[in-house]
């Protein structure tokens, strides 16, 4: 009797241990609770990037001893960031991050309602020159303000190879770079590139797929003339052509490529963008690549790491199901089941990170975009389980579009709650506390690097992927991370 009265109670409390554990989740997290944050360390990041120099560019060498492996290299490596306090380099970087997100998301959705951009005005060519001066009906704005462009790496163009420094894109995929004649280039850290000078240059003809693929095309004299135009206010407008590519130690012939006649953006010395997105014309398409990757170094690092093709899935990468939008297949769409904060997984609804049958809703992982973006929902969730955890560290007034904020100026380094994203078969990828708690300023002001957006996707960003080698097994469906891969 005693035993049944012990074994009854036992379940009683049990019972209510479950409600109370598991009224806000699921179900709990096997990763760490916890984590470390150095707040030192970063505080001292902050005053030592202002004043890193611009590296000498011509000891950074678009060659490699393994072939197609390209090194990669931050923003800040590329040339000196001219703000004389990392708050307003922060607040830079935060606009052209907003003005990416729009960029991706208006993409999505003109795809999902069908519109196609318009065609290119008639062209005047009354200038004697052969290259096109006027762009496509609809506002273009100039890019100067702006800057896009995170990570870069050193390419090779044409025979002989000229090397340059491209964008690398995740979102987007028609490859290009800046060409003589220029009617508007904007200053570049290397020669504008001379088709006459490279002996694999050529144009393609208005009837090739190569042509016919393009979003928004024009034909001149038989000839194939591109745009393309990003929500940052980047354009770029030229002839499509095939080009040799040099990456790493091995060439690429034949990849249709954009020769930019007219560009506004980028200003940071980059000579145009490598499109690494899932399209017919991206690189990694154009390569029949079975699989590529890359490590994000630190933002604020001079560091480099490595961008690769045809690269294995190392073995200790934490994997999830790569998914494609019918509507659109330039995303690179994650399998994402869930998010978990101190190791709660959170009640946010998994069609929140699943694509529906309209194409709307998933979660998309970009190269491009910094700080990740989750529907206004699942922010919530995540940013007030985040709070409920750090009620013992002094909060700080919201910096631009970050909301949580804390004013760790007195503390060498904190415990924070580990915020785990979560994969199906109990797949866990936990992030390092600085990928979602960062400096927004060099007095010790740190904000949750997390925001909502009004669009139904979501965006895992830059931030989050720093330090960790993302792996795109094109392949078999999948996408890995493997963390402190760079």
């Amino acid at each position: 009797m005693r035993f049944q009265l012990v074994y009854i109670v036992f379940a009683v409390v049990a019972f209510f241990c479950t409600l109370i554990g598991f009224g806000h989740s699921r179900s709990l997290s096997q990763s760490p609770q916890t984590t470390i944050l150095d707040v030192a360390a970063l505080i001292q990041n902050t005053k030592t990037v202002l004043a890193t120099t611009t590296f000498d560019q011509q000891k950074r060498s678009f060659s490699a001893k393994s072939p197609f492996t390209l090194q990669l290299h931050s923003r800040v490596s590329l040339q000196k960031p001219s703000h004389r306090e990392y708050k307003s380099l922060t607040l830079a970087r935060l606009e052209r991050d907003s003005a990416r997100v729009r960029s991706l998301t208006t993409r999505l959705d003109l795809a999902l309602t069908g519109i196609v951009p318009s065609d290119l005005e008639p062209l005047d060519t009354s200038d004697g020159r052969g290259f096109e001066t006027e762009l496509m009906k609809g506002p273009v704005v100039s890019g100067t303000s702006q800057g896009s462009g995170e990570y870069f790496s050193r390419v090779g163009i044409g025979e002989p190879p000229s090397p340059v420094y491209m964008v690398l894109d995740t979102g987007s995929d028609v490859s290009w770079q800046q060409c003589a004649p220029c009617a508007d280039c904007y200053q570049q850290a290397d020669p504008i590139f001379e088709p006459a000078a490279s002996s694999s240059y050529s144009p393609l003809s208005c009837e090739t797929r190569q042509c016919k693929s393009l979003e928004v095309s024009e034909c001149r004299n038989g000839t194939c003339l591109y745009e393309v135009s990003y929500g940052d206010g980047s354009y770029t407008v030229g002839d499509f052509v095939t080009e040799t590519i040099t990456l790493g130690s091995a060439s690429v012939n034949n990849v249709a490529i954009g020769c930019g006649h007219n560009n506004e953006g980028l200003f940071i010395g980059a000579a145009g963008l490598l499109g690494l997105g899932g399209g017919s014309l991206s690189f990694p398409s154009q390569l029949n690549a079975s699989s590529f990757s890359y490590c994000l170094v630190d933002r604020d690092s001079d560091s480099a790491s490595t961008l690769e093709f045809h690269s294995t899935l190392p073995r200790n990468a934490i994997t999830a199901p790569l998914r494609r939008n019918p509507q659109l297949d330039t995303f690179y769409y994650l399998g994402m089941t869930g998010i978990s904060v101190g190791g709660e997984l959170l009640s946010i609804p998994e069609s929140i990170f699943q694509i529906d049958d309209s194409g709307n809703s998933g979660i998309i992982i970009d190269s491009g975009t910094a700080v990740t973006r989750l529907q206004t929902d699942a922010y919530i969730s995540v940013r007030d389980a985040f709070v409920k955890r750090t009620r013992n560290l002094p909060s700080a007034e919201g910096v631009a579009l970050f909301d949580t904020c804390y004013n760790l100026s007195s503390r060498t380094s904190v415990v924070v709650p580990t915020v785990t994203f979560h994969f199906p078969d109990g797949k866990e990828l936990p992030l390092p506390a600085k990928n979602y708690l960062i400096p927004v300023d060099s007095n010790g002001t740190f904000c949750l690097a997390f925001a909502s957006t009004p669009s139904s996707l979501s965006i895992i960003g830059n931030v989050q992927q720093q330090g960790t080698r993302v792996s795109f097994d094109l392949a078999n469906s999948l996408i890995g991370f493997s963390p402190n891969g760079c």
